[in-house]
């Protein structure tokens, strides 16, 4: 049975031909190449693979003294190598379930140190944040060529949803610490703000175990 596998994300396709979509990243099936072999004899089947193979740097040498100094290049390089996106992404999906789960607790229980925790909590998500997006889109252009697939840009944009609604709800909490407690008329709004941002990054870390997992 032959085998294809996606240039984009590195899926492995077992069939008689390549699928219409890849269902990790979903690049289309023009972006698939038959697996030979791990070494093929094939001279001009390997130059194929590898020109459609996701660069490991979408820099060039003539671009790296131009657009980008020698050591912004090295930083980059590096955040790739050590895996800096799915490890900085750690943060913001460890303490924002913390964060949701005391905003709750404080518009329940009408209780304000629950609320100044949550508030805490969702300082350090948004100080993590430009982070986690800055490795993420290096991963993107590094890993996987840019390709603008749907997966790619759900979890880009699930990223900035997360950014935003992170730095509306710090701002919140800073003009009204009181926002998320009885004497506020819109606790529940401020409550829905932190479940629409605790879903952007469930769903954005979903799709980053689909791409690591390739399940």
């Amino acid at each position: 049975m032959k085998q294809w596998r996606c240039t984009v994300c590195g899926y492995i396709h077992t069939g008689p031909e390549p699928p219409e979509k890849c269902p990790v990243c979903g690049a289309d099936r023009s972006k698939f190449v038959e697996v030979i072999s791990e070494k093929t004899e094939n001279p001009a089947m390997q130059t194929a693979i590898e020109e459609q193979a996701p660069a490991q740097t979408a820099v060039t040498k003539e671009a790296l003294g131009t657009a980008k100094g020698k050591m912004l290049e090295l930083v980059e390089t590096q955040m790739l190598k050590h895996h800096i996106h799915p490890i900085s992404a750690h943060i913001p999906n460890g303490v924002l379930p913390v964060s949701v789960l005391f905003v709750f607790g404080a518009v329940a229980l009408n209780f304000q140190n629950l609320a100044m925790a949550a508030f805490y909590n969702l300082v350090v998500v948004l100080l993590a944040m430009p982070l986690v997006l800055y490795a993420g889109y290096n991963e993107w252009q590094r890993k996987y060529g840019g390709h603008r697939t749907t997966f790619f840009i759900i979890k880009i944009v699930c990223g900035l949803v997360v950014l935003a609604t992170a730095a509306v709800a710090v701002l919140w909490g800073i003009l009204d610490p009181m926002a998320a407690l009885s004497g506020s008329k819109h606790r529940f709004l401020f409550l829905l703000l932190h479940l629409v941002m605790l879903a952007a990054a469930g769903i954005a870390g979903f799709i980053g175990g689909k791409l690591v997992f390739k399940d």
